[in-house]
């Protein structure tokens, strides 16, 4: 009808036509093909329903680093980013929940021997990046399949106390027969300290005694991790 126009005419505002493309070329060229802030953008689309999602992907990125060291921030740190509140936050959190609950799924119930890159990788990404030390544990039964993945203690930035007491108690609650020991350094470099050596020594000293075999101590950091058996530390 004259004086109207047909709505099917108009242009798509530009962050929709922008949505779409990147939207296509994941379904054709896969995640591997994109640049990790454009991957972010995506993650974003949910929490921003209209507007370029390009400048906040590109600010958490400069911010933090990397994609993985986004998904991994805290939601208090990732609100100090111009532009994110809570739904962001909230968004990036559920991916990054939903990658740790894929990962580790890949290493529960499954002997170490088998899955050691993918226990790897997943402890990388569950801790290398925290802000505060963290002290995990792998317990294995009598196959060394993983029966539990626990977090024993939470520290401070370059502090976590743990104790071979509790560490070995829970070991014999869960009727585990060996152990991986896993923390992280936030500072970034996984070389290990007097402190941590000592500290390892003193748990599998207590585990001999009960019969309980340390593979591992694996500390994570952003530069890479170290493994104590791997450098005859153990």
């Amino acid at each position: 009808m004259a004086g109207f126009e047909d709505a099917g005419d108009k242009p798509l505002p530009h962050f929709l036509g922008h949505r779409e493309r990147l939207k296509e070329r994941f379904r054709d060229s896969g995640a591997e093909a994109m640049p990790d802030y454009e991957l972010l953008e995506m993650v974003l689309f949910r929490a921003i329903k209209r507007g370029d999602t390009k400048p906040l992907a590109k600010q958490l990125l400069a911010r933090f680093g990397t994609f993985a060291e986004v998904l991994s921030a805290e939601p208090e740190r990732l609100m100090e980013v111009r532009g994110v509140g809570e739904a962001v936050a909230t968004e990036i959190k559920i991916v990054h929940a939903a990658a740790m609950r894929l990962m580790r799924g890949q290493v529960i119930n499954r002997p170490v021997l088998n899955t050691w890159n993918a226990i790897l990788d997943y402890v990388r990404a569950a801790m290398a990046f925290s802000d505060i030390e963290q002290v995990r544990i792998l317990f294995l039964d009598k196959k060394n399949q993983v029966i539990a993945d626990e977090v024993q203690q939470e520290g401070t930035v370059d502090h976590t106390p743990v104790y071979p007491r509790e560490v070995i108690k829970r070991a014999l609650e869960l009727a585990a027969s060996a152990l991986v020991l896993v923390h992280n350094h936030p500072s970034g470099d996984p070389t290990p300290s007097l402190a941590d050596i000592e500290m390892t020594k003193k748990i599998v000293d207590a585990g001999q005694r009960l019969g309980l075999t340390v593979h591992d101590h694996v500390i994570v950091g952003r530069k890479g991790h170290f493994s104590f058996r791997s450098n005859g530390l153990i």
